[in-house]
C-alpha cells in the first residue's frame, strides 16, 4: 500500500527519498500532519498529556504500522479460525477497512464525512485499501498452507 502511495506521490512531484516520506521526516505542524499522527495526537489528549512537535514522526509511525498491523492480525485470526484469506477475501477485507476509515475519522475531525471527497480522491484511497487487503490476503493464505 505505502509503495502505491509513494509512488503516487513522487509522480505528484514530490521528493522525499523512500526512507523520509515513510516516516514523516520533516513533520513538525499538527494542523498538517497525516491521519496517524492526528489520532495518536487525540488517544493522547485524551488520556491527559499534550504531545510536543518533535514526537509527530514518531506519533506517526506507531499509529501508522500499529494500525495496519492491527487489522492485519485480524485478518490472520481468521485465518487460523478456519476462514481461508485468499486475494477476493482480502479485497473485502481492504474494502472494510477503508469504509472503517471513513466512519471513525470523521466524528474525530480528521476528515472530511464521505461525501465532501470527489470521486478521484476516493478511488484514490479505496485503491490503496484494495492492495493492502489483497496483498494481506494472500500472505495470509500462504502463510497457512
Amino acid at each position: 500500500m505505502d509503495l502505491l502511495l509513494y509512488t503516487r506521490y513522487r509522480r505528484g512531484g514530490g521528493h522525499q527519498d523512500p526512507w523520509a516520506w515513510e516516516t514523516a521526516k520533516g513533520g513538525d505542524d499538527w494542523e498538517k500532519a497525516p491521519a496517524p499522527a492526528k489520532v495518536g495526537k487525540k488517544m493522547a489528549a485524551a488520556a491527559g498529556r499534550e504531545l510536543p512537535s518533535d514526537a509527530l514522526r514518531a506519533t506517526t509511525n506507531v499509529m501508522h504500522w500499529g494500525y495496519g498491523t492491527g487489522w492485519g492480525s485480524l485478518l490472520g485470526l481468521a485465518q487460523v479460525t478456519g476462514m481461508r484469506a485468499g486475494v477476493f477475501r482480502g479485497l473485502v477485507f481492504g474494502s472494510l477497512v477503508w469504509a472503517f476509515d471513513y466512519a471513525v475519522l470523521p466524528p474525530m475531525g480528521i476528515y472530511q464525512p464521505i461525501w465532501e471527497y470527489d470521486a478521484e480522491t476516493l478511488w484514490k484511497d479505496l485503491s490503496a485499501h484494495l492492495l493492502y487487503g489483497a496483498v494481506a490476503g494472500g500472505i495470509a493464505e500462504n502463510l497457512a498452507d
